[in-house]
């Protein structure tokens, strides 16, 4: 660590967010700003000296050096390195990734599943599935059609098995590109929720090119299993996030087909939580 320490920092702060105090610091004080867009949503900024992590983000300054010498980017989580590229935008991309998840992981009181959510008529829709499985597609469509955006990553169920918004700006893939940017959810027209919501139906679906949707009713402990494979407490706290998704499922509708393009099932998946 004594290493690290001597790269000259020259800007910092730390933060609360779910019960972990995060600590960031760069050698660049231009890039605060931007930092701030990668903390998880409803942080709260904390004084003390002491955290449980701390991020390091080093850019290489000056022009002096000659054009065969590679300027690289560093990142480092603790004593970790998350990231070292010449490009500056993958190793805040990295370094967002690595938060999250740190976040998710280590949550207090709160089970993170991968997974969509949005809300509906007073409950909690939720998509569980890993990234690239059209879960954010689905989740913008959804918004689009006049449900109250949750999460396009991360369904955040406290103990009663509630789920609470953690409404980050939208990633929406250019299916052209395969290039991700991300987009408030008023410019989609849509609005954030505020309040906790019981779980109304779990969705069970991956997207697949022309297939047809066909929802099939699933028992509650099939839920439990599909939420639980994409919990990220489940190895570090198994007891307590399998008694949160018990308790989350326990009076919910659970469908499981997949799907071709999202705005084909968004009536029908609205229709289903009615």
């Amino acid at each position: 660590m004594k290493k690290i320490d001597r790269l000259g920092w020259a800007a910092g702060f730390s933060f609360l967010s779910y019960g972990n105090r995060v600590g960031i610091r760069t050698n660049s004080p231009e890039l605060m700003d931007r930092m701030l867009d990668l903390i998880p949503p409803g942080w709260e900024p904390v004084r003390s000296p002491f955290v449980d992590r701390l991020y390091s983000v080093f850019v290489p300054r000056g022009n002096g050096q000659s054009s065969k010498v590679r300027r690289l980017n560093l990142v480092y989580g603790d004593l970790d390195r998350i990231a070292r590229t010449p490009v500056l935008d993958d190793a805040l991309d990295l370094m967002e990734s690595n938060l999250q998840i740190y976040t998710a992981a280590l949550a207090k009181n709160r089970v993170f599943v991968h997974a969509g959510a949005v809300g509906w008529r007073g409950r909690a829709i939720v998509i569980p599935g890993r990234s690239f499985s059209g879960k954010s597609s689905l989740v913008v469509e959804l918004v689009r059609a006049g449900a109250t955006y949750y999460s396009d990553e991360y369904a955040v169920f406290d103990r009663h098995g509630h789920v609470h918004p953690y409404a980050r700006s939208l990633s929406i893939r250019e299916k052209a590109t395969g290039q991700t940017e991300r987009f408030p959810v008023g410019s989609l027209g849509g609005v954030a929720g505020v309040e906790p919501l019981p779980v109304g139906l779990v969705v069970a679906s991956t997207y697949k090119p022309g297939a047809r949707w066909r929802p099939r009713n699933l028992s509650p402990g099939h839920a439990i299993l599909a939420l639980l494979s994409h919990a990220l407490p489940a190895r570090r706290k198994p007891r307590m996030a399998l008694e949160v998704l018990k308790r989350a499922v326990k009076r919910a509708r659970v469908v499981k087909s997949p799907r071709g393009e999202a705005r084909e099932v968004v009536d029908s998946i609205l229709g289903n939580c009615s």
